[in-house]
């Protein structure tokens, strides 16, 4: 009997669809006419076991205890999932062939992984499990991918990934939970301070905004603007760019604070001969931007229609489980693999069902332009998220749910339009011995710009024909004071931002420089909930679209070692993690790096000062205490004599 085992019940069905029938339904499994069968999981029907399992001491919350690290790892079923555990336990046992259809990412490798480990097999029956890799529920895709089947052993790194950050996030979640919840009873708050290996840096970016903004003085500086007249008495203007000399009279972004400097440059190019130094005239394409990732989806989402990276995602996976018409949403990849392209023209005729009001658009497009989106190199177990060739009927989906269909369609349907065309022109002036510069964009053709950018609102403005050496009139100078902004609060579209583009936070030169764009806090698929979880926990509240700390989430931050509560770390972690997937480092010697850190930052929580928390004496928590050390919250460790064991590492 050949056993397929689906992430969830919708991909589980949508595998059955295109298996022989007749078929029979039972609970928990799908049996085909020839005897195979396809189950399903429902999410992790596995998590870690709580300390308390390990020891019953461990119920109470005592600084002494800490670290907690197991010797050797424990699972245990999920609340509600124990019958379906068990109904899967069997199937395996007595399955001779077993396919593996998870997600394709690497929770979603662990997730099924776990569960076949748990289920006791031979080692032999293991390594004969295959791997299905579903993007698209559509039949055609699922078809192919289940008649494109490999070894489940090329992604065993993969699985080792996902376990070494479960794990990892346990451990300092719990530990540095119980540390700081205790200490902060002992100064009179009587809620949960929950730490975690990525929503407290991310709590700490928000933080250290809100201080920027509330510390901002806004200090005036000076610009300088030459109108200029030519002979045939066009006129533009030209921007003063200061001299070396001027660095004293500077901020670090070059903006002169000195009024006095900036008025002697005004009285001293009044009426005078202007002369042109150079006039480059550069034309330049853009390339449409690639398809999205579900974080570039969720940023662009928040900015067009304010929406939540929860919702986005919620819908999302109506999108993809219940309707079919966008492929696997989770994706961290904005790259399609070239062999997809041969659907372009498929997946455009179904375009002109489902938005007919792009008809004229959809018409333009030229299916056979093969755009860099198409790169097989770049594209690992999933690819970006682009419509598939299922139709729908409108008054079918939800509000959001068209906004965002409509959203994916037309990022793909850019691939097959021309560039953006325009045109730079810069001219450099000498006046009186000052450089002045005068810049225009002009457009040549809009190419895919017409499908995803908004009408410009004001007409552009041509700079005049002018030749080097020629002698123009400054008719006068004119002063401009500005005056410094403070930065804006975080909203959920730079929240995101920032968690993908993490690098531009990160303190550490080396590790910055290491790290590439699609790294971040969090992953794809866990980054919206992680947000929504510091809201949940009283750490952020929103005013509008500003994201701001609470007074609780400010004083935790404030409280933590800074090492904790900067990217730094988890960047770190996520960086080695891709390196285990990779084959490139290994468990082990990521978590005995965890564990000494952690030994350091407990050590510290238990000498912090009383007063560090005190400010919290009289606040009513928003919720009661409550657990906060499962999966994707924490870390922890015992001292580091201790040696760290894995029952099926």
């Amino acid at each position: 009997m050949k056993l397929y085992i689906a992430e969830k019940p919708s991909l589980a069905r949508a595998i059955a669809e295109v298996m022989p029938k007749p078929q029979q339904k039972a609970e928990g499994m799908i049996t085909l006419p020839n005897g195979d069968c396809i189950s399903w999981c429902i999410g992790h029907l596995l998590e870690q076991a709580e300390p308390d399992h390990y020891d019953e001491q461990y119920k109470k919350w005592r600084l002494e205890h800490l670290p907690i690290a197991p010797d050797v790892w424990q699972l245990k079923p999920k609340k509600g999932t124990s019958k379906q555990l068990s109904i899967l336990k069997k199937l395996i046992k007595k399955a001779d062939q077993i396919v593996h259809a998870g997600d394709p990412d690497r929770e979603g490798q662990l997730l099924v992984d776990e569960v076949i480990n748990h289920a006791g097999i031979s080692q032999t029956k293991r390594q004969q499990v295959q791997r299905c890799l579903i993007n698209d529920l559509n039949p055609s895709a699922v078809k192919q991918a289940l008649a494109d089947l490999r070894s489940n052993q090329d992604f065993v790194s993969l699985s080792t990934s996902a376990l070494a950050r479960s794990r990892a996030d346990w451990l300092y979640g719990m530990n540095m939970t119980r540390a700081y919840t205790i200490q902060g009873q002992q100064a009179g708050y009587q809620g949960v301070l929950s730490v975690g290996r990525v929503q407290t840096p991310l709590l700490g970016l928000v933080v250290r905004r809100d201080l920027d903004i509330e510390n901002f003085v806004s200090k005036p500086f000076y610009e300088v603007l030459a109108h200029l007249q030519t002979h045939s008495n066009e006129t533009f203007t030209a921007k003063w760019l200061p001299s070396d000399a001027c660095l004293p009279y500077q901020d670090e972004q070059g903006r002169v604070l000195v009024k006095g400097l900036a008025e002697k440059v005004v009285e001293k190019i009044h009426q005078q001969p202007a002369k042109v130094i150079s006039n480059k005239q550069e034309k330049k394409r853009q390339a449409a931007p690639l398809p999205f990732s579900l974080s570039s989806l969720q940023i662009e989402a928040a900015k067009r229609f304010a929406m939540s990276a929860s919702q986005v995602l919620a819908s999302c996976q109506k999108l993809y489980e219940e309707y079919k018409l966008i492929t696997y949403p989770r994706s961290d990849c904005r790259h399609l693999p070239a062999e997809q392209l041969k659907q372009a023209s498929a997946i455009g005729q179904v375009l002109l069902q489902n938005l007919p009001q792009q008809q004229a658009h959809i018409e333009q497009a030229n299916w056979q332009q093969k755009s860099r989106c198409w790169n097989d190199k770049k594209v690992t177990a999933h690819h970006a998220i682009i419509p598939t060739l299922k139709t729908y009927a409108a008054d079918k989906l939800g509000a959001s749910e068209r906004k965002l269909y409509e959203l994916i369609a037309l990022q793909y349907l850019a691939q097959f339009f021309p560039d953006f065309e325009y045109q730079n022109q810069t001219i450099m002036l000498d006046i009186k011995g000052g450089q002045f510069c005068a810049k225009t964009k002009a457009t040549l053709a809009l190419g895919w710009k017409q499908l995803l950018s908004k009408p410009k609102q004001q007409a552009e403005v041509n700079l005049p024909v002018v030749k080097v050496g020629e002698i123009l009139t400054c008719d006068h100078g004119e002063l401009v004071e500005k005056n410094t902004q403070p930065p804006e609060h975080f909203t959920d579209a730079t929240l995101l931002a920032a968690m993908t583009g993490i690098s531009r936070y990160v303190i550490d030169a080396d590790l910055r420089k290491i790290l590439k764009d699609t790294d971040g806090l969090g992953t794809e698929a866990t980054r919206a909930s992680i947000i929504e979880l510091l809201f949940k926990r009283g750490f952020l509240q929103r005013s509008g679209k500003q994201i701001t700390a609470t007074l609780v989430g400010k004083a935790l931050i404030l409280s933590l070692p800074e090492a904790s509560t900067r990217p730094d770390m988890t960047a770190h972690w996520e960086y080695q993690l891709e390196k285990i997937c990779q084959k490139e480092a290994s468990y082990q010697h990521f978590m005995s790096q965890l564990l000494s850190q952690l030994n350091q930052l407990i050590e510290q929580a238990k000498h912090m000062p009383s007063s560090a928390l005190s400010q919290l004496k009289d606040i009513t928590p928003k919720k009661k205490p409550f657990r906060q050390y499962k999966r994707k919250t924490s870390t922890a460790k015992k001292p580091s004599r201790t040696k760290l064991k894995s029952s099926n590492q």
